[in-house]
């Protein structure tokens, strides 16, 4: 049955194995992440970028900007020597592809094979985890600020590992 041989299928990895297995799982995570603030960000207006809603709260182009610091950091721990930088808005189509360009370089990093002692798990926990944070607060943001984006059945979603610029596949199942 299927149970068993999930079972066997586990046992006889090697410690090889389940490092990529592990690799890929993470990098089909950044896809997603990709493919989720794709939709966050895309067809917004520039007029987006500056909505305030609070006081206390960051605007869209500050949110992405952090978004961006976050795969510039990640890739910092990715190759051993771990920076920080906090980075100033862009206009809001260049911080769009500010952030895809800094999520794509850290995908072609982890692709690359030099990847083999990152700290997958940390940066999971970190910078990932974070940035699938921050996509969803964009994603309410464009609702408060009367620009929302459609909503999507995104397991029917066509997201592969190794897509993650700016380019998407079509939603397959909007509503």
């Amino acid at each position: 049955d299927k149970r068993t041989r999930a079972r066997v299928y586990l046992v006889c990895m090697t410690p090889e194995t389940q490092s990529d297995s592990k690799l890929l799982l993470f990098r089909h995570t950044l896809a997603t992440l990709a493919y989720r603030a794709g939709k966050a960000v895309g067809n917004a207006p520039e007029s987006f970028a500056a909505f305030d809603s609070g006081e206390k709260s960051r605007t869209p182009a500050q949110i992405l900007a952090h978004m961006g610091d976050l795969f510039d950091w990640a890739l910092s721990i990715a190759e051993g020597k771990q920076m920080w930088h906090n980075s100033k808005p862009l206009p809001w189509n260049q911080e769009v592809e500010r952030f895809f360009a800094a999520l794509k370089r850290f995908d072609d990093f982890l692709a690359s094979g030099d990847a083999a002692s990152a700290p997958l798990e940390k940066l999971f926990q970190g910078p990932v985890a974070d940035a699938l944070t921050h996509t969803g607060q964009l994603a309410m943001l464009r609702r408060m600020s009367g620009v929302p984006m459609k909503s999507e059945n995104y397991f029917e979603a066509e997201i592969g590992t190794g897509r993650v610029g700016v380019d998407q596949a079509s939603p397959k199942q909007e509503f």
